[in-house]
């Protein structure tokens, strides 16, 4: 029997029985041996299965009719000049409907067989390219050469369907303006423009002047609008008075992009926008628009104001600290104000009370900076809550005394007893956040602002050329930098150094020298030498202006002073590499051609920079919010008693995060006991609030278990309790509030922020100068982990661990440094030594990493074959050679066998017997990896200690987050990076078996017999050695860690401290503030995907399949209670774009990426889409199920089915 196209498909399709194939492709995987057979067995199941599961015969899939889209969705429109255009669909349709009259013409007429076939042929490539154009075979296309669009290209990508218009809809009663600043507006105001109002609000108009009897009618109200009534204004007014509208700035990164506010009427066209909302905005004025937009309903307007008003909205959402913190000209104005200054007029004069010191300032008695002792009036609460006050004699500035005017009661003097820096004014309305409450705050910052603003006016600081200070040792130092560079430069002639190490030094010593000026030029320029009352001359603050912007934090930082009036400095390549010859010369000397056109290069590469990285954040930003958007917290406590251990993170003698930052807003999952006393601090299932941290900090507590959304029981959502604090409001995270999206925005946000930072410096290299040494910051005890060391002849110790760790413990035991220490480093103290804070610990050389003999001996070197595994590398200035080890398979004409070899170096005593590594039978066997020079010669003898080889560390590049965002996008998609470390897949003794060609095998043997078998390529460095007992998950090949590894070895507690740790030290870079909170929640939507073990009794799901961890818990119930057996499973991590493809929701993967395969497999399946998420229900039109949505949505089902919803 002979068929062509879909008809023989369809007879082929009606053959199948779908019961019978599924007992058979069941009983083909259980006897299969062969990895790939399984693979398409079980896709093939999985298919089988959804027909079977949909109840839908496999013929259906073959379509005999096909449906036409409605009219309105296929417009023709006859166009001026008698033609029309038309939409692509109905050409589309045309072609199919001629062919298909065509064929059945053919047919009526008895046409040959071989015009049939070929008609069908053209019939069925009609339809194909009606349902998606150049899916297969060739684009079809129209009578301009353009592809024409198909269904298919309807609704995918950014402008079909889903996104352009089911996602993103316009809206009415909008506009937008330009903004311009309205530094005279309270917090919740903002200027709206007269005609703009009016015509937003014509229709609240058009009833008002109806109602109150001015207009008979609609339509003459209309006139009255048109002729611009003076009542209209009037009217005008009164619609418009407590009425909120919001405000929003493209591009909407986080949810402060769009707030409410009050609308004050203006005249002119621009919106007067509040300076202190800018930051959250990101808005400047230089020719931002924004738009404004009505809320109509009295339950939007209520919303609007309750809670998107810019006054309720202080705190970020993504930190937890205040985002409404005045900057630039405001900080400058209370840090001038807040200033002393020696000797100003009336210094020591003695007030009654605030009156007559502002009496006496006002009168010019005394000036703004001078000391003086005044009575202030303080407020306290005493014990029933209400403000006591009471009269203190202060010694303070003139500029003091009249800020504390504006405190509200109940914060202390202390505060803004000292200049005020941009940390400072933050710390300042934190701290009146906490204790005042939300109405004092904002009363507060705008008072700040207004003051700010006045008294940098009155201050008038401006910039002239003269306050650009160029200190005259700048030109000494310059010089003898230029001489060690060529006393270098002599030493790479003679052939002392080589090329890389000669750039290294080169570069530290310009980096030094620039450093160094700016260190100089800072002391000089931040202390004036004036006379006391006495007539003596003292230091004290200076007040260049330059120096007081940077000081205070209004503009301008450390980096641009040093550009403006030390040196330029290094300057970086286009590629990150940093150029030889740095700018000597300032801005103010101002540069020559040559320094200007090297400035170029960097300058333009921050810019392009820019424009590349934006687009990269924004993908970023909505793969996260994809990822998480379905995430809501729906219910109060899920009454788990998992939770993480959190502890101070110590890098170096620095502390990065306390204990405090990261307990700060969590609900504690066991009782926090003091171990000195015994005494619970604070019981399990409180939220930890300021009160609480301190009375932590007081005892010896260095860990707190606590809960966390990774290990948060409810199923299709979080509890609060696991969640915790709302950063955003400061108290416990209510029900129905979006978590998920909070958590995508906060992480994304930053990022568009960071990919524009690189130009600012406008290019200048940044980079650390190489560190050469440890030194403890702090005394106490030296403890240390993983540290092995050899001791050289003369009494050195070497250290030959690859992850040593120094640490220094107080008499406490608590960690208060900790110190990686590299490879080949010196120490320089000994292990358990009680020392004091500025002893060097140990040191290395920055420039190379050393290859250590471990043992002493005779060297034979193996493999060392010219040409093929080394090169003799002859520098041409110097005439020396030096052996430097290269990569077999790069070299021509080299074998496949030999793309593995390495040279390798043994180890013989004084009678030729092989040296063992100590305690086993394994010789000792030092392998080099490629760009090692060879440091010893064949038959050399050694001693434990001695380099053997080195490698030069390639030249710095500089750091930006150019590194970072690329590296946070990599870790959350949960790459596998190259190169990547090896963990011990079991906890045993590990052994070394004998060497193959490229590979080292080796065994490790768990305590119970079992054991696994390793092979590790030759040029990866093995971190153990043999004989040594690993834990399971320990690292035993150095590298990268692989995160799926991670999780499978060590599980997700791990999992989630490495992806936050990580994903954290790249916003710290940038000094970005993010909680852990959002990395973790993301974290667990990458985890909510399982893959199954055993089915047990269940008939669902099959062995191999992914599904959603909720829906098995929910399967497990319900065998459980059936007296079954459960499921097995395993956790799996998905990337966050897998994760977003893999939901259960097939409208919101659909509407991200894949559109067509995502649905044609769910209409295969017969899926059904619960509506769980946030996504699904906007693109279904329907209230989401976050905030009132969600009571909405359960009032809704409480009234549908009551008998499924307890009493609450």
């Amino acid at each position: 029997d002979v068929g062509i196209g879909a008809e023989a498909v369809r007879k082929m399709l009606q053959a199948i029985d779908i019961e019978s194939e599924v007992v058979t492709i069941k009983e083909d995987m259980a006897t299969t041996k062969s990895e790939t057979n399984l693979k398409k067995l079980a896709k093939r199941l999985k298919v089988i299965e959804g027909f079977k599961r949909s109840e839908m015969k496999p013929e259906w899939m073959i379509m005999d009719s096909i449906p036409v889209l409605p009219p309105e969705l296929r417009p023709l429109v006859a166009l001026d000049g008698g033609r029309f255009a038309t939409s692509d669909l109905n050409d589309l349709y045309r072609r199919v409907i001629n062919r298909n009259n065509r064929l059945r013409k053919l047919i009526q007429l008895r046409a040959p067989e071989i015009i049939l076939r070929n008609e069908r042929r053209m019939l069925q490539e009609a339809v194909d390219s009606l349902f998606d154009n150049g899916k297969r075979g060739k684009v079809i296309t129209g009578a301009n050469k353009r592809p024409l669009k198909s269904l298919a290209e309807m609704i995918k990508g950014k402008s079909g369907r889903f996104r352009q218009n089911l996602l993103g809809k316009r809206v009415d009663y909008s506009g937008r303006s330009v903004i311009t600043v309205g530094p005279t507006l309270r917090l919740y105001q903002c200027g709206l423009p007269k005609i703009m109002a009016l015509e937003l609000f014509k229709p609240f108009v058009y009833h008002k002047l109806q109602l109150l009897g001015m207009a008979s009618s609609i339509k003459y109200a209309k006139r009255m609008v048109e002729q611009e009534n003076p009542l209209v204004w009037d009217v005008l007014e009164d619609v418009i008075r407590e009425h909120p509208v919001l405000l929003n700035r493209a591009p909407t990164l986080h949810r402060l992009g769009i707030q409410a506010f009050e609308p004050i009427l203006i005249e002119g066209k621009a919106i007067q926008l509040h300076p202190l909302v800018c930051s959250a905005f990101n808005a400047d004025f230089d020719g931002d628009q924004m738009a404004v937009h009505v809320p109509l309903s009295l339950e939007a307007q209520m919303e609007a104001r309750t809670l998107m008003l810019a006054s309720n909205n202080v705190l970020s959402p993504a930190h937890g600290e205040p985002i409404i913190v005045p900057s630039q000209d405001i900080i400058l104005g209370l840090y001038y104000m807040t200033r002393e200054k020696i000797n100003d007029k009336g210094e020591g004069s003695i007030f009654a009370n605030f009156k007559e010191l502002e009496r006496a300032y006002q009168t010019g008695q005394v000036g703004l900076h001078a000391i003086v002792t005044v009575r202030l009036q303080e407020y306290y609460k005493d014990g029933d809550g209400e403000f006591m006050g009471h009269t203190l004699r202060r010694t303070t500035t003139v500029g003091r005394a009249i800020l504390a005017q504006i405190l509200p009661k109940g914060l202390d003097f202390e505060l803004i007893n000292k200049p005020l820096k941009k940390k400072e004014v933050a710390k300042l309305i934190n701290a009146s956040f906490r204790k005042c409450g939300i109405k004092d705050t904002v009363v507060l910052a705008d008072q700040l602002m207004y003051t700010g603003f006045q008294y940098s006016t009155r201050g008038g600081i401006s910039v002239c050329v003269n306050d650009m200070y160029v200190p005259p040792a700048k030109y000494t130092k310059v010089e003898n930098a230029q001489k060690e560079v060529d006393a270098i430069t002599l030493q790479y002639n003679e052939g002392l150094v080589t090329q890389g190490e000669r750039y290294n030094k080169v570069i530290d010593i310009w980096g030094r020298c620039g450093d160094d000026i700016a260190k100089t030029l800072m002391s000089e320029l931040s202390k004036e030498t004036v006379l006391d009352k006495a007539g003596n001359k003292v230091e004290q603050d200076s007040f260049n202006s330059i120096y007081m912007m940077a000081d205070s934090g209004a503009r301008g930082s450390i980096a641009q002073i040093k550009q403006l009036s030390g040196m330029r400095g290094l300057m970086a390549k286009p590629s990150g590499e940093i150029m030889e010859t740095p700018i000597t010369a300032n801005f103010r000397e101002g540069l020559t051609v040559s320094q200007y056109f090297i400035s170029t290069h960097g300058a333009r590469k921050g810019l392009s920079d820019t424009a590349l990285k934006t687009a990269n954040s924004g993908y970023l930003t909505r793969r996260l919010v994809d990822v998480t958007q379905d995430l809501v917290i729906i219910e109060d406590d899920c009454h788990t008693t998992n939770g993480v251990v959190m502890r101070s993170i110590i890098q170096g003698g620095d502390v990065i995060e306390s204990l405090r930052d990261r307990i700060l807003g969590r609900v504690v999952a066991e009782d926090v006991v003091d171990p000195d006393t015994h005494v619970i601090v604070v019981e399990a299932g409180r939220l930890i609030d300021e009160d609480m941290v301190d009375a932590i900090e007081k005892t010896n507590i260095d860990e707190v278990k606590v809960r966390t959304p990774l290990t948060c029981e409810t199923r299709y959502g979080l509890c609060a309790q696991c969640y915790g604090r709302d950063l955003a409001r400061g108290y416990r995270v209510n029900v129905g509030e979006a978590v998920g999206i909070v958590a995508a925005q906060s992480i994304g946000e930053p990022g568009t922020q960071l990919t524009m930072r690189t130009f600012h410096i406008g290019g200048a290299a940044s980079r650390a100068a190489a560190v050469s040494q440890v030194e403890a910051k702090s005394s106490g005890v030296v403890g240390y982990k993983e540290l092995r060391y050899v001791t050289k002849p003369n009494g050195e110790k070497i250290i030959v661990s690859r992850s040593a760790e120094l640490v220094i413990l107080d008499q406490h035991h608590r960690e208060r440094e900790q110190h990686k220490i590299p490879y080949g480093s010196t120490l320089h103290i000994a292990p358990d030594e009680k020392i004091e804070a500025g002893k060097k610990l140990a040191s290395w050389d920055p420039h190379s990493r050393p290859v250590i003999s471990e043992h002493a001996g005779i060297i034979q070197l193996e493999n060392v074959d010219e040409g093929l595994t080394v090169v003799k590398e002859t520098d041409d200035v110097t005439g020396l050679t030096a052996l430097k080890v290269i990569d077999p398979s790069k070299v021509k004409g080299s074998k496949t066998k030999d793309k593995n070899i390495r040279p390798i170096a043994r180890l013989y005593d004084e009678n030729g017997q092989e040296i063992k590594i100590f305690g086993t039978d394994a010789p000792v066997i030092i392998s080099f990896q490629i760009g090692d020079i060879i440091a010893v010669r064949d038959g050399q003898t050694v001693s434990a200690g001695d380099v053997l080889a080195k490698k030069p560390q390639e030249s710095m590049k500089t750091r930006d987050i150019t590194g970072g965002l690329p590296r946070v996008a990599e870790l959350f998609e949960a790459r596998i990076p190259k190169a990547a470390g090896m963990l011990a897949p079991l906890s045993g003794t590990i052994s070394f078996l004998k060497e193959t060609k490229g590979k080292h095998k080796v065994k490790i043997i768990a305590v119970s017999g079992e054991e696994v078998d390793l092979a590790i390529p030759k040029d990866k460095n093995i971190l153990v050695n043999d004989g040594e007992y690993v834990e399971r998950g320990q690292a035993i090949v150095d590298g990268p860690v692989n995160p799926h590894e991670l999780l499978e070895m060590r599980g997700i507690e791990e999992l989630s401290k490495y992806i936050a740790h990580e994903v954290q030290e790249v916003y710290r870079l940038q000094g970005v503030k993010i909680s852990d909170k959002h990395i973790e929640t993301v974290v667990r939507q990458m985890l909510r995907r399982i893959v199954i073990v055993n089915p047990g009794d269940s008939n669902i799901y099959l062995e191999g399949e992914q599904a959603e961890r909720s829906a098995i818990l929910d399967e497990n119930d319900r065998l459980i209670a059936a007296g079954q057996e459960p499921v097995e499973y395993k956790n799996i991590l998905l990337g966050i774009t897998r994760a977003s493809l893999n939901t259960d929701s097939f409208i919101s993967a659909a509407s991200f990426q894949e559109t067509t395969r995502v649905l044609t497999e769910s209409a295969v399946a017969g899926r059904v889409d619960y509506l769980r998420g946030l996504k699904e229900n906007v693109i279904m039109g329907r209230l989401i199920p976050a905030g009132t949505g969600l009571a909405y949505h359960r009032a809704k089902h409480k009234n549908e089915n009551p008998e499924n919803y307890p009493a609450e």
